[in-house]
């Protein structure tokens, strides 16, 4: 009787272990997936970069319905030709507590700018675009506490690293895109 219950125990832990070993193949083929997409978008906005000229009527709306984007149907977004407005969240930089905030991409004053509320009154931030060095999915979930990991991006400055929730899956990827064309545009 013992012997059959230690089989028995061995047999549920090569199992669990079997479970174990398949959610983390599962989850390295996820990851990787994600950054082959990554690397995608990032290869397209090179060539497509490369063979659009820097001119004073970039219309950024018209880019990001390039990129496939249908910013008409996304509701957390309010897209123009130079303009960019929404809610994310954002992490704190000293104190690390998750706030949300209203964010203003600016093409004319050449910023990322987060203010309190939607009324844009009280400026809480500003990221200057020369100051952009990446923007990327946080796949390896480093953010702290996030409110939702699925929908968590990074946006590296030369003095700062910014964790930012978008409301929704296509959000985050206009955000995203809307802030890699803004450093792009302002490489020198």
């Amino acid at each position: 009787r013992s012997r059959s219950s230690v089989e028995a125990k061995k047999k549920a832990k090569e199992e669990v272990k079997r479970e174990v070993m398949e959610g983390q193949e599962q989850e390295k083929a996820l990851v990787s997936q994600q950054a082959e997409s990554s690397i995608k978008v990032c290869k397209t906005q090179e060539s497509t970069q490369e063979s659009r000229p820097r001119s004073t009527t970039f219309d950024l709306r018209t880019h990001l319905e390039s990129f496939g984007h249908n910013v008409e149907t996304c509701r957390y977004v309010t897209v123009t030709g130079n303009s960019c407005r929404g809610h994310l969240t954002k992490m704190g930089g000293k104190i690390k507590t998750w706030k949300k905030r209203w964010f203003v991409f600016d093409g004319q004053k050449r910023r990322l700018a987060y203010f309190a509320d939607k009324e844009e009154t009280k400026l809480k931030g500003v990221i200057y675009f020369q100051a952009i060095e990446e923007v990327y999915y946080d796949h390896l979930r480093s953010a702290p506490k996030s409110p939702n990991h699925k929908l968590t991006f990074c946006v590296k400055t030369y003095d700062r690293l910014f964790y930012i929730v978008a409301p929704s899956d296509e959000a985050m990827r206009i955000w995203m895109d809307v802030i890699v064309t803004a450093a792009e545009n302002n490489k020198h």
